[in-house]
């Protein structure tokens, strides 16, 4: 059988799909064929997204980091779609800028909610969904470099991505004989607003670049082509692994 990369008859759940990198996720999975869930928690931007995506795509907005969110969202998708085959975990926070000493409980408590508890919560949903058809599936978790490397100044951030990391391998081995596949996705830099901060700082941007072979900040459809391999029945061996795209920043 000769490995296809696309999404045909496939229904994917995809958070933080409001703008950046959730976002290109969404348009490249329906431009190769799926039917898309988009969630954010700002009900306006997401559904601006949706309705340029047309009818296979639909916006339902959510907190992740809350169980009962996570259980309507997929409800709400298997109702409109009869399905979902794809999860795609990419909502995440960073509200600590700073040494990790620093971080207040709120700020740490926060930060667990949405890049750790709420990848779990709907991770389970999906799952259980998944097992009671008797398919299998694939769940792409977008972690980060921080989760892999020291992350100065957005320790917390890098602690929760390194959970997700973790998470992404444990449940890899669990759900494997369900032929379900768990891989995540550590990406370097990418030009979207929530690295903004870095990316719009001279000093902190220069320090990043002067290390990356590639010598250039990322872009969100470039972390999107990964996640449509990974999500796709070309990565049908390929699970409980963390694909890397950083420009190399992590091999300097």
């Amino acid at each position: 059988m000769t490995a296809r990369i696309d999404l045909a008859n496939k229904v994917a759940i995809i958070t933080g799909a409001s703008r950046g990198i959730g976002e290109a996720i969404a348009r490249t999975f329906v431009a190769h064929g799926a039917k898309v869930v988009l969630v954010a928690r700002k009900a306006e931007a997401l559904e601006a997204v949706a309705q340029s995506l047309g009818e296979n795509a639909i916006a339902v907005a959510g907190h992740t980091g809350r169980e009962d969110d996570c259980k309507r969202i997929v409800t709400e998708a298997i109702a409109r779609f009869g399905q979902v085959d794809v999860l795609v975990n990419n909502a995440a926070t960073n509200p600590h800028f700073g040494p990790l000493l620093t971080v207040s409980e709120g700020q740490w408590d926060k930060t667990f909610e949405v890049n750790v508890k709420g990848y779990f919560w709907l991770t389970r949903e999906v799952a259980q969904h998944l097992v009671g058809r008797g398919v299998g599936g694939s769940i792409v978790n977008v972690a980060s470099i921080m989760g892999l490397n020291a992350a100065p100044l957005q320790g917390c951030y890098g602690m929760s991505k390194a959970a997700v990391i973790s998470m992404t391998k444990t449940l890899a081995f669990e759900l494997g004989s369900a032929k379900i596949r768990v891989n995540a996705i550590a990406p370097g830099l990418v030009e979207t607003k929530f690295a903004s901060a870095i990316v719009a700082s001279p000093e902190l941007s220069k320090t990043i670049l002067d290390r990356t072979p590639a010598g250039r900040v990322g872009q969100p459809d470039e972390i999107a082509g990964a996640a449509l391999y990974l999500a796709s029945d070309a990565a049908a061996y390929h699970t409980g692994q963390t694909l890397v795209v950083d420009g190399g920043f992590t091999i300097a």
